[in-house]
C-alpha cells in the first residue's frame, strides 16, 4: 500500500506542495501536479531508508483517504 500523499497549491503561480501524511516532515514540491507528486514518492522512498538505516519505526500507510 503507498503512502497517502496531499497535494495542495496557494495560487497559480506558485509550486504544488506534496506531503507524505504518514511520514512527519515529508513534503516536497513541482511546479505541476505530477512532477509534485513524483518527487513526493522519492523523498518519501529516502525517509524509509534514512529511518530504517536509524532504526526507526516506519509508519503503516492508512489507505486512501474517504475525504480531504
Amino acid at each position: 500500500m503507498k503512502p497517502t500523499v496531499i497535494i495542495s497549491r496557494r495560487k497559480d503561480d506558485q509550486p504544488f506542495i506534496a506531503e507524505v501524511s504518514e511520514l512527519p516532515g515529508c513534503i516536497a514540491d513541482g511546479q505541476t501536479h505530477a512532477e509534485a507528486l513524483d518527487n513526493a514518492h522519492r523523498i518519501a522512498a529516502q525517509w524509509i531508508e534514512t529511518a530504517q538505516s536509524l532504526g526507526r519505526p516506519i509508519p503503516t500507510p492508512r489507505g486512501r483517504l474517504k475525504y480531504a
